[in-house]
């Protein structure tokens, strides 16, 4: 279903537009999927995208791509991997960005923000798509996480879904803010209580998961 709104999204007249009256009337742009690792064979190589044929042609790239489900989730590893990525084109973009979209806390690889910030640093900004369909029962204000713990840099934002019929409509949103340049102010996701988000429960609760000695060694 996600993938499905990217199609969509690419494809829609008005992310098009957005593209063509932007700076440099184009923007480069990769695919790829993640779980508790990437998933390399369903990446989309970086593309110049100028037109509507161009985009047609990424859409239809991406609908070959093999569809499969695993276990697992890596926030740390999608943003480690899509960070190497700009060191692995040919283009000269005055703005790098990496959308993040999922549906719960990082478990699996490096603390999401520490990969977060290492992103950050090579000035990259990290956008985040947090799916409250399913609400995680480790991080019930999945929005709040992702602002927290997932997103960053400049005119960085976070556009939860949380109802299936809402996915076209919030990824064609969110790629024609990422093209344009209209501030995103009113995205910021509000503090909704006093407790604070806490970035590593999502590792720690799948640890104590997965390691009988955990509980004990947890003081």
């Amino acid at each position: 279903m996600l993938r499905a709104g990217f199609f969509g999204a690419l494809r829609h007249p008005d992310f098009i537009n957005a593209v063509r009256a932007g700076q440099h009337g184009r923007i480069a742009l990769t695919y790829f999927e993640w779980a508790g690792t990437v998933r390399e064979e369903t990446q989309v190589s970086w593309q110049i995208i100028d037109s509507a044929e161009a985009a047609d042609a990424f859409a239809k790239v991406l609908e070959d791509r093999p569809v499969r489900s695993f276990r697992g989730t890596s926030i740390s590893s999608a943003l480690t991997y899509g960070t190497a990525l700009f060191g692995r084109n040919a283009f000269d973009g005055y703005r790098k960005v990496i959308d993040i979209s999922g549906d719960g806390p990082n478990n699996l690889g490096l603390p999401v923000v520490m990969a977060r910030d290492a992103a950050l640093m090579d000035g990259i900004t990290v956008n985040g798509l947090p799916i409250l369909i399913r609400p995680s029962f480790t991080v019930r204000e999945l929005d709040r996480y992702y602002a927290e713990c997932v997103t960053g840099g400049p005119g960085s934002f976070v556009l939860p879904i949380r109802d299936a019929s809402e996915f076209a409509t919030a990824i064609r949103r969110k790629l024609i803010l990422e093209v344009s340049s209209t501030p995103v102010t009113e995205l910021i996701v509000p503090v909704l209580s006093d407790e604070l988000i806490d970035c590593e429960r999502g590792e720690r609760d799948r640890r104590r998961l997965s390691d009988p000695y955990y509980p004990q060694l947890d003081k």
